[in-house]
């Protein structure tokens, strides 16, 4: 399938919103652009659901809000059924930022926002954006979802025994809100200390944190300027127009979120992130690229593995979208590539063994646990919840 209006078929669209006024908007700004067909719209997901048994699109946009059935429930039941590449299209509400989150990790894998003022400028801006995030979705890979157990790293993993002069790096894009809620869960109470950039719009990294929080037996905020980077706790990258860089202060790592352009296409950046990683970090760091569109991280896992940090990229086979991962293998960056649900076990016994060489060896990615098989799931799951919820938190130090 041609994703740039080249000679292949075109990206076939589906658009479900109970606004008749949005579904005109919506069919006319795709349907000017080459390379994309909308092949029909649906004012609710009873009528959605028929039509996407009958045209089997590639990408259908989903609103949240909408009669008969919110778009979550429905999303739920695509995913499990017939899953499909969604871009949700939503109004950035307090509440509507929480929705949207909780469809990302039910496997939508990606948001635009609809503007909440001034319409008539902020429009062909929206459009652009939705244009480019629907041709990010059709090359995207959607998983099955079914409910399932997630374990967490075994009682090893948890007694490492990592001094606090460590760091984590976690890196992801498109599929990376749902990654992320799979694998966090499964750090131990006393993890070295996390940093997390997910390219999300401003607004959503507080919710996303919190959330998260809810989940794992580490403590998650969103960072601020200045933090330090704890055991046992996770600092989620805010959204927005600054990019944010792991500083040494004395004998402590500190978070720096410092203003800036976009670097590889992103404020803030993988890339960024990573080298300031190897600046200040080199043998005490270890990083994990995970599913995103485009190159982002690539260039910032290598620094870091030059540097001296031990490196990793997710695999293809778990990926929903293996654009930065792979570029980082393409580039060398990577000495271990891993399915998701190894990455906890990677990163920390990459930091137990600090000191010996890494090499240039893949590792051998065990063959993927039956809940990544048929899909990576709601994060919001039970055993997920119980581990949070049945200890205390990592303590800080």
């Amino acid at each position: 399938m041609s994703a740039d209006g080249g000679s292949e078929r075109p990206i076939r669209v589906l658009i479900v919103d109970d606004s008749a006024l949005v579904r005109n908007i919506l069919r006319r700004a795709l349907s000017a652009e080459p390379g994309i067909e909308v092949v029909e719209t649906a004012a609710d997901p009873y009528q959605a659901r028929d039509l996407l048994v009958r045209e089997r699109p590639d990408v259908m946009t989903l609103d949240i809000e909408m009669p008969k059935m919110d778009g979550i429930t429905f999303l739920k039941k695509v995913m499990a059924v017939l899953p499909t590449p969604t871009v949700i299209v939503s109004s950035l509400t307090s509440k509507g930022s929480a929705l949207v989150l909780e469809a990302l990790e039910a496997g939508a894998v990606d948001v635009v926002a609809k503007p909440s003022s001034d319409v008539a400028s902020a429009l062909p801006a929206m459009m652009r954006d939705l244009v480019a995030r629907v041709r990010s979705a059709a090359r995207s890979k959607v998983f099955r979802r079914v409910e399932t157990e997630v374990p967490g790293c075994d009682e090893a993993a948890a007694a490492l025994g990592v001094t606090t002069d460590a760091v984590i790096g976690l890196g992801a894009s498109t599929g990376g809100v749902a990654a992320l809620g799979r694998i966090l869960p499964r750090f131990p109470a006393n993890s070295p200390g996390v940093v997390v950039v997910q390219h999300m719009p401003p607004g959503f990294t507080s919710g996303f944190a919190e959330r998260l929080d809810g989940l794992c037996a580490m403590r998650v905020s969103e960072a601020k300027d200045g933090d330090r980077i704890l055991r046992g706790h996770i600092l989620v990258g805010p959204g927005g127009d600054r990019h944010l860089e792991v500083r040494r202060v004395g004998g402590e790592y500190r978070v720096a979120l410092v203003p800036g352009p976009h670097v590889s296409g992103h404020t803030p950046s993988v890339d960024v992130f990573f080298r300031s990683l190897a600046r200040s970090a080199g043998p005490n760091a270890a990083a994990c690229l995970l599913t995103g569109m485009g190159r982002d991280g690539a260039e910032g896992l290598k620094a870091l593995r030059t540097a001296g940090g031990r490196t990793f990229a997710q695999d293809e086979a778990s990926s929903a979208v293996w654009g930065m991962p792979g570029a980082a293998v393409e580039l060398g960056a990577a000495e271990a590539v891993v399915d998701l649900a190894t990455v906890p076990m990677a990163v920390l016994r990459a930091m137990r063994d600090r000191g010996s060489p890494s090499g240039s060896r893949i590792l051998a990615a065990r063959p993927l646990a039956a809940d990544l098989t048929t899909g990576l799931g709601d994060a919001s799951r039970p055993a997920a919840k119980a581990q949070a919820e049945g200890g205390s938190k990592g303590e800080t130090q």
